[in-house]
């Protein structure tokens, strides 16, 4: 009973745009895993979106210590809400803001490979795949894993960047005592969406 592990776009071996393959063996992936995929993009990208809508929102109102309390009152509701029929959906870092989302191992080696190929991509000069994603299937389970990487942008270097406004690294210790996620650069792996499908 072995597991099959997929990577998307994580080796050199891989490039953005090529048929989803088990880079350990060669085999193609089959129509389930690749429905699996589009699947978790879907709810990975569903995330993203609601939460930088509820974060422009909060921050156009009240600036950005709006924004970090918004962070912290929306972010479960919005995840909990996507976690339904079968999956699970939720962010990690090797960095968190908050500590529920601290990575299992495979993430943390997931994250680990991320950041490594944004490092060898930015060195050569050329812009990393879209999106920077890796799964792994168990054949056995049913269970489906599946990461999409977060880059650092520029609308989070306020929150997240190297320099954090005193008045804004007040209120993020205020919600987050134990916060870890400053002191990134733009470009940088900010973190990943992390999704997990169990069969029902």
């Amino acid at each position: 009973m072995k597991k099959r592990i997929f990577l998307i776009a994580l080796g050199l071996t891989v490039s953005a745009g090529c048929p989803l393959a088990n880079v350990q063996n060669n085999e193609p992936a089959d129509s389930e895993v690749h429905a699996k995929v589009k699947q978790a993009r879907v709810h990975a990208k569903a995330l993203g979106g609601a939460l930088k809508s509820r974060l422009k929102q909060a921050m156009q109102s009240g600036g950005l210590e709006a924004g970090v309390q918004e962070c912290q009152l929306a972010a479960e509701p919005i995840t909990e809400s996507l976690s339904q029929n079968g999956w699970e959906v939720g962010r990690t870092a090797l960095k968190v803001r908050n500590p529920n989302n601290a990575p299992d191992e495979w993430e943390r080696e997931q994250l680990a490979l991320f950041a490594s190929l944004l490092e060898r991509t930015k060195l050569k000069g050329k812009q990393p795949p879209t999106p920077m994603d890796t799964y792994k299937y168990d054949s056995n389970s049913g269970e489906f894993r599946y990461m999409m990487a977060i880059q650092q942008g520029q609308v989070c270097m306020a929150c997240h960047g190297v320099q954090v406004a005193p008045s804004v690294e007040e209120t993020i210790l205020k919600y987050y005592p134990k916060d870890e996620a400053t002191g990134f650069e733009l470009g940088e792996l900010r973190g990943a969406f992390t999704l997990t499908y169990s069969p029902q």
